[in-house]
């Protein structure tokens, strides 16, 4: 089945299949984000670190974390189905291009939301509870008040409903924006300092560069990418 066939198939189903099917979906990336987290941390921490034991509430938020992003993507579906969002499945160069693309421009939004809910009465309202975390853990990449999982899922929808993008660049994207949510929050560095300062490396999100922003909630307000914090003053090493 390729892509187009497995677009097909999904226009055909029944909107009370497609719930459990996105539920599963992310419940999936949910285990694989603790479990590569916790393999990462096993394999590269220069200091062993215990298994943790989450909290009864942590797995309580996490949970419901889940049910907002299967909402997220149902309401992504229904509005590709009813045409509002459309989406190329050609094999060309403009995967990459429409790859780039999604993954400055989302760093972009969630910055500036980022920096928004820290400057404003919505960082005790919404975004306190994230960073009660201070040396965050893996399940903490899931560990968000519901406004703020609908309002990055919101940016995410926006962005494509501005424009049309190549399936694939969607699917690359994804998979790259949990890669990153997961090293955000592992508490520990796997890359070592002479490889996180190459050329094009060191101007990337690491785990170091947001488990700094969770040590000082003034700093580093980019997830992808370093280059906004460093345009507009916020960077800190």
């Amino acid at each position: 089945m390729d892509v187009n066939d497995g677009l097909t198939y999904l226009l055909e189903l029944p909107a009370i299949y497609l719930w459990p099917v996105f539920l599963l979906e992310n419940v999936l990336i949910t285990v694989l984000v603790l479990w590569s987290g916790r393999l990462i941390q096993r394999f590269f921490s220069p200091n062993p670190i215990p298994a943790y034991a989450y909290s009864r509430k942590e797995w309580l938020i996490c949970c419901f974390t889940n049910l907002l992003n299967t909402l997220v993507t149902y309401i992504g579906y229904w509005l590709w189905k009813n045409g509002f969002i459309g989406i190329s499945t050609e094999v060309s160069g403009f995967i990459l291009i429409d790859f780039l693309i999604l993954f400055l421009a989302m760093d972009l939004l969630m910055y500036v939301f980022h920096y928004i809910i820290h400057k404003t009465w919505l960082y005790k309202a919404i975004h306190g509870l994230h960073h009660e975390a201070v040396d965050p853990k893996p399940i903490d990449l899931f560990i968000l008040h519901p406004l703020e999982t609908l309002s990055f899922g919101g940016l995410w929808l926006l962005l494509l409903l501005l424009w049309s993008f190549n399936i694939y660049a969607i699917i690359i994207y994804l998979m790259i924006n949990v890669l990153f949510g997961m090293i955000g929050h592992l508490g520990m560095e796997p890359l070592n300092a002479s490889l996180r300062n190459k050329p094009l490396l060191k101007y990337l999100g690491t785990s170091s560069f947001h488990h700094q922003h969770h040590q000082d909630i003034s700093h580093n307000f980019g997830f992808y990418t370093s280059i906004w914090d460093r345009l507009f003053g916020t960077y800190k090493a």
